[in-house]
């Protein structure tokens, strides 16, 4: 296996959130709290993460401060990018090679 898996972003909820912004678009926290259906509290803890490992760009843009936005930086899309191709390694070499169960 040539590409590793990112543990920062392997956690369900944080794959989840790098894949809806890895299209290069800059998404409400709003809109990804409801696509997730997660708790405020719980979606700032998997946000939170991300900003730290410097994948995810939040930032309150116009007017209303109270609005948050999210974006994926470069450094992270290159990050979710090699954790995708990972998992697909790993989904290939299952599939070429299964294993027999009932041994």
């Amino acid at each position: 296996m040539s590409a590793e898996l990112d543990p920062v972003i392997h956690p369900a909820h944080r794959l989840r959130i790098c894949a809806m912004l890895v299209a290069g678009t800059t998404l409400e926290l709003s809109v990804v709290k409801d696509h997730l259906d997660l708790s405020p509290s719980a979606l700032s803890k998997q946000v939170a993460a991300l900003v730290d490992a410097g994948y995810v760009k939040q930032e309150r843009l116009g007017s209303d401060s109270r609005r948050v936005w999210l974006s994926m930086t470069r450094q992270g899309a290159k990050a979710y990018r090699n954790h995708v191709a990972a998992l697909q390694e790993i989904v290939a070499a299952t599939a070429a090679d299964p294993v027999d169960a009932h041994g």
